[in-house]
């Protein structure tokens, strides 16, 4: 019998050894100085788009307003407005960057909901291709990340500089 290598993805030790009790990734500082190392793609003025830092997918974005609250009832409607227009727009850079066949878009509310960050409301945007789940994930467990995160971050940060205002 041959022996299979191993399928390598060294970030993820960071997630499983990851302190639960950790201050929230959706909270940013004022200043947008450590915004390329959150990978903080676009801020607007009530919501922002950032890579996902443990992605089911290339270019596996999230939206997020800037108000900390889990609730969707709880935002103001300028805060729900931006977020649903950097959806679309999100959704758009997406198509054209990785000419994906399709996106899942949707959110976990609540910790129950499968949410990583119950506090803090966000959005998920994950482009797919057909075949894109194949025997890796099925009989593995296992994704298979073609393109590395700092990789996706060089090939979406331009496109969302060019955003200007919505």
């Amino acid at each position: 019998m041959s022996r299979k290598p191993p399928l390598w993805a060294p970030w993820r030790m960071e997630y499983v050894g990851e302190d639960r009790d950790r201050e929230c990734i959706f909270c940013l500082p004022e200043s947008s100085d450590s915004d390329p190392g959150r990978r903080v793609l676009y801020r607007g003025a009530r919501a922002f788009v950032l890579l996902n830092r443990f992605p089911y997918a290339p270019g596996h974005l999230m939206v997020a307003p800037f108000r900390h609250t889990g609730k969707l009832h709880e935002l103001a409607p300028g805060d729900r407005e931006e977020s649903m227009d950097l959806i679309a727009q999100s959704s758009r850079i997406l198509e054209e960057a990785y000419r994906c066949e399709g996106l899942n878009v949707g959110a976990n509310l609540g910790e129950a909901a499968g949410a990583g960050f119950a506090e803090h409301l966000h959005f998920h945007l994950v482009p797919r291709w057909f075949g894109d789940i194949n025997f890796m994930t099925t009989l593995a467990e296992t994704r298979v990340m073609p393109q590395h995160l700092d990789q996706s971050y060089a090939e979406l940060a331009p496109r969302f500089a060019a955003l200007s205002g919505l």
